[in-house]
């Protein structure tokens, strides 16, 4: 029997999701090795919590994200499950590689690999800047609609800037963006933007990649297939996507004082990592946050961060001042 969560509309899809939901990033690989049944697993314990929506990519694994979600989804058909995708990433990252021939052919791998017919909501995985400015890539999506491979579309950005030009096209119907307590720049203008356009917004990347959890320190190592190990000044990919782009060990030192933060004015029920998924699904204008999960206990805990009570204004003004000190400067203007 799985719990009920709080849920929101995902924007222009008018679909109902919960206010936590999974990132599944971690169960094709880039963080380590993750069995197939211990993947399963954190499908399972996501859906006994009350998560109803799953965003994976047809990169995450090769496929291998995708792969699994879609055996879950085929063993459990009764399950109300909204899965959000990404394409773009299988080739150079060039405008120029975003056209309709290349969607449908990704769409239609995510597609065998989902076991679906049409996809819930099929979003470009961080493309380069121009094309979220280009009609062409928007009239392509439009004809992917039309033709029922996909229910709806969206974007998934590194920039705030990129999200804004995203928000103002009237069929993008959700933004994905990392923000957390150590990257603030969303609430100057994309949040309130995407909330008058009934734009959703997913919150990725929630906890710094694990930072924010407050157990790593300066002595802490990752795995060689770790992205944490071999992306953090982006040697793969935007450096933003691994530590939200801040210097490690500022990192530790700042996840320390949130920790203490959390002790003096979060709920005394909320562990640091609940505490930054909490606070984050409470911003006005979010509409669920996607914290991944390595195995069972994670993603429960991860899950109930979405009940905790409403955080307060001290709370609040604590991120804003940690954010300040520690990041602002540095990465502010960045992304």
């Amino acid at each position: 029997m799985s719990s009920s969560l709080p849920s929101r509309v995902l924007g222009r899809t008018g679909r109902s999701v919960s206010a936590v939901g999974l990132g599944t990033w971690q169960l094709g690989g880039d963080w380590g090795d993750v069995r197939e049944d211990d993947a399963r697993a954190v499908l399972e314990a996501s859906v006994e919590a009350g998560v109803t929506l799953f965003d994976t990519a047809d990169v995450y694994g090769d496929g291998r994200s995708e792969r699994i979600i879609g055996a879950f989804r085929s063993a459990n058909p009764s399950v109300p499950l909204t899965v959000a995708t990404k394409m773009g990433r299988r080739v150079e990252q060039v405008p120029e590689a975003y056209t309709l021939e290349h969607f449908r052919e990704w769409t239609d791998r995510s597609r065998r690999n989902l076991g679906q017919d049409t996809l819930d909501l099929v979003q470009l995985h961080c493309p380069p800047t121009a094309v979220y400015a280009s009609d062409a890539v928007y009239d392509a999506l439009d004809t992917l609609v039309e033709e029922q491979a996909v229910a709806a579309y969206g974007v998934s950005v590194e920039e705030s800037a990129q999200a804004l030009t995203a928000i103002a096209r009237p069929h993008v119907a959700s933004v994905q963006i990392i923000l957390n307590a150590f990257r603030l720049k969303p609430l100057d203008e994309v949040l309130p933007a995407a909330e008058a356009a009934g734009v959703g917004i997913l919150a990725r990347v929630p906890l710094a990649s694990g930072l924010l959890s407050g157990k790593y320190d300066e002595h802490t190592t990752f795995g060689a297939d770790d992205h944490r190990n071999y992306n953090r000044h982006g040697e793969a990919f935007d450096q933003g996507e691994t530590f939200s782009g801040v210097d490690y060990e500022a990192g530790v030192r700042a996840a320390a004082a949130f920790t203490a933060l959390v002790r003096e004015h979060g709920p005394a029920e909320a562990s640091p990592a609940q505490a930054a998924i909490a606070w984050v699904a409470q911003l006005p204008g979010v509409t669920s946050v996607i914290p991944g999960a390595r195995n069972p206990e994670q993603a429960r805990s991860n899950a109930a961060a979405a009940a905790l009570p409403a955080l307060s204004d001290a709370f609040t003004a604590g991120v804003r001042d940690l954010y300040d000190t520690w990041f602002r400067a540095a990465i502010h203007d960045r992304w």
